[in-house]
């Protein structure tokens, strides 16, 4: 498996700090502001300054000399609904981060809303996480979504060739309407390609159906549909290989 260090090249001090498992980014800051920090041999100017893993040597006192993780962390974690996709909540809700053991530098790739449930990815390998959101590589996210009242097959092409949105149009998308139920909703599956923010309610929205329940079945090439809710597991090395090849980077 490629390593940290290649897959990522040049960063930021606190981020490479973070990574390499000395502590969260804003503790991170703080060492470098006390003087802790060393990029070979001399101070940074700031938590800002660019360090290559495969070149420069950094040292944090009382520690030595640090390096990023051979192999990066990959969890994938079937989110609860009221969760937050936050490392902590000043209104002290749930996050999705209690009771998970992570490095520092591992995150969401992405978020999901509170109510939102289903398919989340953390993990601490960059690159990875920022072509996974960008819509130029195509990573497709499957969610279903319960709705009020029953979509028409007019307005089902209207989501499948694109809303116009506040923020511009959507892109096409996959839609089919699965069943309804008996208090007046229709279930909805939607694929996209895109990730903006809250985008299947603000679609379903746009053309006359509220969302009142949505869940991510898939996100790539991953499902959760052997993890029970809140139950996370790590990734296996062919489902990194899958993932990383479906955005153009090494398989191994």
């Amino acid at each position: 498996m490629t390593t940290a260090a290649e897959t990522n090249g040049p960063m930021r001090l606190n981020r490479f700090l973070a990574r390499a498992g000395v502590a969260s980014r804003r503790r991170c800051d703080d060492l470098i502001a006390s003087g802790a920090v060393r990029i070979n041999g001399a101070p940074p100017t700031g938590p800002g300054d660019r360090v290559d893993p495969l070149r420069d040597r950094v040292e944090v006192e009382g520690r030595g000399a640090v390096s990023l993780p051979i192999v990066g962390e990959y969890i994938l974690l079937n989110k609860r609904r009221d969760t937050l996709v936050t490392r902590s909540d000043e209104r002290g809700r749930k996050t999705i981060y209690e009771g998970l053991r992570l490095r520092p530098g591992t995150v969401a790739v992405g978020r999901l809303d509170r109510d939102t449930s289903g398919a989340l990815l953390l993990t601490d390998d960059g690159e990875l996480a920022y072509r996974l959101m960008h819509p130029r590589y195509g990573a497709e996210k499957c969610y279903v979504a319960i709705v009020r009242g029953q979509p028409s097959p007019a307005t089902l092409r209207r989501l499948r060739e694109g809303i116009i949105l506040d923020d511009g149009p959507t892109a096409p998308a996959q839609v089919q309407r699965l069943h309804d139920d008996d208090q007046g909703r229709a279930r909805l599956e939607l694929v996209l390609k895109e990730g903006r923010k809250h985008q299947v309610k603000r679609m379903c929205e746009a053309v006359g159906h509220r969302v009142i329940q949505l869940r991510r079945e898939r996100f790539a090439s991953l499902d959760v549909l052997s993890l029970a809710p809140g139950s996370s597991r790590p990734l296996q090395p062919r489902e990194i290989s899958v993932l990383r090849g479906l955005v153009g980077l090494p398989k191994d």
